[in-house]
C-alpha cells in the first residue's frame, strides 16, 4: 500500500502517518519527491484496512500496490530510477552505458589490455569474473582475490568503474570492496540468502534473469534487494532456455519493454550471453540499443580462441569498436547517447 501525502503536507502530518503505520504493526517506507511525500507500508502479504490512515490530516490517497512485487514496480514509483556511480555513469538516464571485458579475469596482462583497448573504443565500464559459477565442476573456476586485484590495477590504468559477480552470500562484502558493481548472475537470481546479503552491501547491484526464470520472478528477485534497503538495482536480460539449439540461448528483447512497463528499474541485455555465438553478439545489441535497453554487457577477448571460459561468444576487439560504432547511430536515433 502507497499514503500519497498532500502538496505541501507538513512533516508532523508525514510522522503522523508513519507512525499509524508502524502501529499497525508494519513497517513504514518515507520517500519524499520533488512535489509531495509518498509512504510506502512495508510487511503486509495480504489487505489491510486504509481506512485508519486515509482520514489522517495531510493524507492525499491511499493506493493499493497489487502486484507481488512492490518496491519494484511502476505502481509503488512512477519515476524511472536513475542508477548513478560515484564516477558519474548513470543507468536509466539517456545515455546507454556500455560494460565490457573478458569473462573472466586470466592474467594481468589480459585484463590490462582488454581494459585499455575498451577504454579507447568508449567502454565505460570493465567486467571480468573473478569467481567463476560453471556448469562443470572440472572447468575453471576464476582466479578469485587475485582476479579481483587485478580488475583493481586495471581500474586504476584506466578509470573504468568494475562489474564483477559474487557467488555466495559470504563472498558478496569481498567483492563489494573491489567491485563498483556486484553482479548477481543468472544462476544466482533465486539465491536468497545472496540475495539479502547483496541488499545490505553498499553497492549497486546487476541482477541478471535466471536461465528459465519469468519476468515476475525476475522482478521478486529485485525485490529481495529493495526490501534489504538498496535501490540501487540494475536488472539484465541476458538470454533464457529454448528448444532451439542453434544459440546457445534465446535473448528476450520483448522483456526490455515489458520491465519498463512493469518496474521503475533499469534494464540492460546481454547479447553474448543471449546468444553463445560471436556473429549474433552484435545485430542483438543493436536490436536491444533499439528496444530501449539502458545499457549492454559484452564480452570482450584479446584472443578469444585462448579464452578460459566463454571464447565462442566473445568479440574480438575489432569487433567491439565496430559495435560501438553502430549502437551510437541507433541511439542518437531514439534520443539516446553512447559516450
Amino acid at each position: 500500500m502507497l499514503v500519497v501525502m498532500r502538496h505541501g503536507a507538513a512533516e508532523t502530518e508525514i510522522q503522523a502517518v508513519i507512525e499509524e503505520i508502524e502501529d499497525m504493526g508494519y513497517e513504514a517506507r518515507p520517500m519524499p519527491g520533488k512535489q509531495r511525500t509518498t509512504v510506502g507500508l512495508m510487511g503486509n502479504d495480504g489487505r489491510v484496512d486504509s481506512a485508519r490512515i486515509q482520514g489522517l490530516p495531510g493524507v492525499s490517497e491511499v493506493i493499493p500496490v497489487t502486484k507481488a512485487y512492490k518496491q519494484v514496480s511502476r505502481e509503488w514509483r512512477d519515476a524511472d530510477t536513475i542508477v548513478e556511480l560515484k564516477n558519474g555513469i548513470q543507468f536509466g538516464g539517456t545515455e546507454v552505458p556500455i560494460i565490457a571485458g573478458p569473462c573472466g579475469v586470466e592474467s594481468e596482462e589480459q585484463i590490462l589490455d582488454s581494459a585499455i583497448q575498451l577504454k579507447n573504443m568508449g567502454a565505460s565500464l570493465l567486467r571480468g569474473g573473478a569467481f567463476k559459477p560453471r556448469t562443470s565442476p572440472y572447468s575453471w573456476q576464476g582466479l578469485g582475490l587475485e582476479g579481483l586485484k587485478m580488475l583493481t590495477k586495471a581500474k586504476e590504468e584506466t578509470g573504468l568503474a568494475i562489474v564483477t559477480e559474487a557467488l555466495d552470500p559470504d563472498g558478496v562484502d569481498l567483492v563489494a570492496e573491489y567491485a563498483d558493481i556486484v553482479q548477481v548472475g543468472a544462476r544466482n537470481m533465486q539465491n536468497y540468502p545472496l540475495l539479502r546479503r547483496a541488499g545490505k552491501c553498499g553497492k549497486p547491484i546487476l541482477l541478471k534473469r535466471g536461465l528459465s526464470a519469468t519476468l515476475t520472478e525476475l522482478l521478486l528477485a529485485a525485490e529481495y534487494l529493495l526490501a534489504e534497503g538498496n535501490n540501487d538495482v540494475i536488472l539484465c536480460e541476458r538470454g533464457v532456455r529454448s528448444f532451439d539449439p542453434h544459440t546457445r540461448n534465446l535473448l528476450d528483447l520483448t522483456a526490455i519493454p515489458m520491465v519498463k512497463s512493469l518496474s521503475h528499474l533499469p534494464i540492460i541485455a546481454d547479447p553474448s550471453h543471449g546468444t553463445g555465438v560471436r556473429d549474433k553478439v552484435i545485430p542483438m545489441a543493436r536490436a536491444a540499443v533499439a528496444a530501449g535497453a539502458d545499457g549492454l554487457i559484452i564480452e570482450v577477448h584479446p584472443d578469444p580462441p585462448r579464452a578460459l571460459s566463454d571464447g565462442a561468444q566473445s568479440l574480438y576487439p575489432n569487433q567491439f569498436g565496430e559495435l560501438m560504432d553502430q549502437i551510437r547511430v541507433i541511439a542518437n536515433a531514439i534520443g539516446r547517447s553512447v559516450k
